[in-house]
């Protein structure tokens, strides 16, 4: 009986050890449908548009699918003309106060030629952010804002861009000067143990405030900040979009959005079933996909300090491995060791009594260096 069990057994394994990953052949189709993303805000408040073609799924050069030297021009039915600015890698500005009662129209030309226009476009007038806050929760914080929509505003888009503060594992107010194989104090423009960074949101937030009772909408979950993300390790900004959009933009958000969250599913909505509010003048059976939305953006800005949220530990992975090298760089020694820039000194080291350093303590420029991961000058709007 043992005998059978046993051999039964090591069928089994053999069988399971034979088995080879399915890869299915795919035959990458390069659509080359153009993209085209934004809201545009009618009260002079800088937007932004996105230009870029489809891509293969098994494509690697994504920068190509960039779409760059166009131009592009928003036209009222008078005739009168608004041209974006090209800030590079696909994207255009639009800053602009425009009335509200008017009736527009969206141009882009391409290089090649080929041009396309959007369908009429009516502003809407979005309703202010009653309230925007945030919890600690049992995963992290969560922020969220209170609005109400109207008659005129049902449907709402939320978009973000976050700012956070951050600091390197370890401080270097000093700085080695190879001309001189000196090690001299910093300026504060040089200074490398405060920096910032920042992020728009990627997902898509959307609502219907005719789903509330009198379109109350009470705390819209907005981000959720996981416990020990380095966001909130010392002070945090995020600055959340409000725009009102039309029921068709609603339905194109929604199928883009469930295309996004399918993505690499065989069930998936086909690029060009999403279609939307712009069609190529050349040929109106040309896919496109994009929908153009138009009116008034209305903002919050909310900051969280760590001191509203501690205990809070941050673990960021690039600063997993951090330490203090356990020698002590001697004079002598500066160049060998800090002229490269892979080596920073932090520490200095005195005899007793003294009041010149013999020599720094040193970690790596990764772990010291916070320019590595964000920039040192502070932002306009960063409030301390």
């Amino acid at each position: 009986m043992r005998k059978n069990l046993f051999l039964s057994l090591l069928l089994i394994g053999t069988l399971l050890s034979c088995r080879e990953p399915f890869e299915p052949e795919i035959n990458p189709v390069d659509l080359n449908v153009l993209v085209v993303e934004g809201y545009l805000d009618t009260e002079g408040t800088a937007s932004q548009l996105s230009l870029s073609f489809t891509q293969p799924i098994q494509g690697q050069n994504q920068s190509s699918s960039l779409v760059e030297g166009a131009d592009i021009y928003l036209e009222s039915l008078s005739g009168e003309q608004f041209s974006f600015s090209e800030l590079g890698q696909g994207v255009y500005e639009f800053q602009y106060d425009v009335s509200e009662s008017g009736t527009y129209r969206l141009h882009i030309i391409l290089r090649d030629g080929s041009s396309y226009t959007s369908e009429e476009l009516q502003p809407l007038i979005t309703p202010d952010i009653i309230d925007v806050g945030f919890e600690k929760n049992e995963g992290g914080v969560e922020i969220f804002l209170t609005t109400q929509g109207d008659e005129n505003a049902d449907d709402f888009l939320w978009t973000y861009e976050e700012t956070w503060a951050f600091r390197p594992p370890f401080i270097s107010l000093d700085k080695y000067v190879p001309e001189t194989q000196q090690i001299v104090p910093r300026t504060q423009e040089e200074r490398i143990d405060l920096c910032y960074r920042s992020q728009r949101n990627s997902d898509l937030l959307l609502e219907t405030s005719s789903r509330f009772q009198d379109q109350f909408v009470f705390r819209q979950a907005i981000r959720q900040i996981n416990r020990g993300d380095e966001r909130l390790s010392l002070r945090y900004s995020i600055l959340i979009s409000q725009k009102a959009i039309s029921q068709d933009d609603s339905e194109f958000w929604e199928i883009l959005k469930k295309n996004s969250d399918d993505l690499g599913s065989i069930f998936s909505p086909l690029p060009s079933l999403i279609g939307g509010n712009i069609k190529q003048d050349q040929n109106s059976d040309v896919p496109v996909i994009g929908q153009v939305s138009l009116g008034v953006v209305k903002q919050r800005r909310l900051f969280i300090d760590i001191r509203e949220v501690a205990p809070w530990r941050a673990d960021v992975e690039e600063y997993f491995g951090c330490v203090t090298a356990p020698d002590t760089v001697l004079v002598a020694n500066y160049d060998s060791y800090f002229r490269s820039g892979g080596n920073i000194p932090t520490t200095p080291v005195f005899l007793e009594n003294g009041f010149v350093p013999i020599g720094y303590r040193y970690s790596q420029a990764s772990c010291v260096d916070c320019t590595r991961r964000g920039t040192n000058v502070r932002p306009e709007f960063w409030e301390d």
